[in-house]
Formats: C-alpha cells, sequence, structure tokens
C-alpha cells in the first residue's frame, strides 16, 4: 500500500497551486516560530510558495510568539494570519511607535520599553478549515475540526468543531454536540499511523462519531 508523502512541496500531481506547509517550513531556516503538521496545504493559484511572507503578517520576531498550526488542516487562498508584532501599545496617549524611526525618537524611549500587549502564541488545531481571505488576529486558538468561513475576521477563540462566520466572526453552527465534539477530539485520529487513517477515510468522510470510534475500536 502506497501512501500520500507529508513531505512533499506540491502533493498534486500536475499543478503547483497546492503546497504543503511542513516542507515549505522546512526549506526556511529563517522561520523558526512557524510550524505546521502533516498534510496541512494552503492553496493559491499564483502565490502558493510565498505562504510565509504573504499570509503571515508582521512576523518579526520582537515579541517572541509562535504560530502552530497541526495536521490535515486545509487553507484556502488569501487566508492571512497577523502575528503580534503588529500590535501597537494603547497604555499611553499615542499609539504611535516612535522608536522605530530612530534618532532622537529611539533615544527618548527604546521600543522594548513601550507597553506593549502580552504576546500569545496563535494556535490552529488539526482539521480545521480556513476559508478564502479569512484573517486571523494574534493569540488565538482554533479549535480541532473548527470551519472558518470565507472573509471571516477572527477576534476570539474557535471552539472545537464550529463553524464561524463574519466580521467579527461568530459562531453561526456547531458541526457536533458538545459531548461528540469531545469525543472526537479523545480520538485524535489526527496523530493515528497512516495505515489507520486509510482504513478510517470511509468513516472520516460519510460517517459520524460511532463509526469513527467503531474504527478505533478495531486495533
Amino acid at each position: 500500500m502506497t501512501f500520500p508523502d507529508p513531505d512533499l512541496l506540491h502533493p498534486i500531481q500536475g499543478t503547483t497551486r497546492v503546497v504543503q506547509l511542513r516542507p515549505l517550513i522546512a526549506a526556511q531556516e529563517a522561520v523558526a516560530n512557524v510550524a505546521a503538521g502533516r498534510f496541512t496545504y494552503y492553496d493559491d493559484p499564483e502565490h502558493a510558495t510565498a505562504f510565509l511572507d504573504r499570509n503571515i503578517l508582521y512576523n518579526f520576531g520582537f515579541s517572541g510568539a509562535r504560530l502552530e498550526i497541526g495536521s490535515f488542516c486545509a487553507i484556502a487562498t488569501g487566508a492571512r494570519f497577523v502575528m503580534p508584532d503588529a500590535m501597537h501599545a494603547m497604555e499611553g496617549v499615542s499609539t504611535f511607535p516612535f522608536a522605530i524611526l530612530g534618532g532622537a525618537f529611539a533615544e527618548a524611549l527604546d521600543l522594548g520599553a513601550y507597553p506593549f500587549p502580552q504576546a500569545r502564541d496563535t494556535v490552529v488545531g488539526h482539521d480545521v478549515w480556513i476559508g478564502m481571505e479569512a484573517l486571523v488576529m494574534p493569540g488565538l486558538r482554533i479549535g480541532h475540526g473548527a470551519v472558518v468561513a470565507a472573509h471571516a475576521v477572527v477576534t476570539q477563540d474557535v471552539p472545537d468543531y464550529a463553524v464561524v462566520a463574519g466580521n467579527p466572526a461568530r459562531v453561526v453552527r456547531r458541526r457536533f454536540t458538545e459531548d461528540e465534539a469531545a469525543r472526537l477530539v479523545a480520538l485524535a485520529w489526527w496523530d493515528w499511523p497512516l495505515e489507520r487513517i486509510a482504513a478510517a477515510i470511509p468513516a472520516l468522510v460519510r460517517g459520524g462519531v460511532p463509526a469513527l470510534e467503531d474504527v478505533a475500536a478495531r486495533r
């Protein structure tokens, strides 16, 4: 039995518009604060291989925050992630970052002394679908199995297996009940060996939680 290669940059024969993020990130040693799990891909007919530059915004490294994307995620054209380095200090009268211009402005107050908001990692769970032109703001968690609609602006955490849409994004429906979602998270099928995942595909695509639990029980 032959399985797809999670470290092949262009996994679909005959097209370069789809890139797997894990090998793309591995090829760029300068990007140390971004990680993606196996088989997670980005689809873009023009700029697929420029994902790290065009779709991860303000990743200057000042904050030390990370972007962690799970396995088996599908990211559509133009979806973007804003890193915490984009944030301005808002505790004082002005939000202007004088220090970045250097000279006397930087001497007056070093950028490291600005009261920036506390930076948190942005974490995207496993099996997440992010639609076209969606925007994910810094420091959020998007739960496992979630769906982010096209053009949504995500400003708060997204629960497991929730569908969010709009600006700001709001939960419009739950894909499963709270109990079912918890059972799916416990199964963690995305961590299974490829042989088991292949055997589970009918249950994953056409079945429900009990069907996947049956597959899990047949170890």
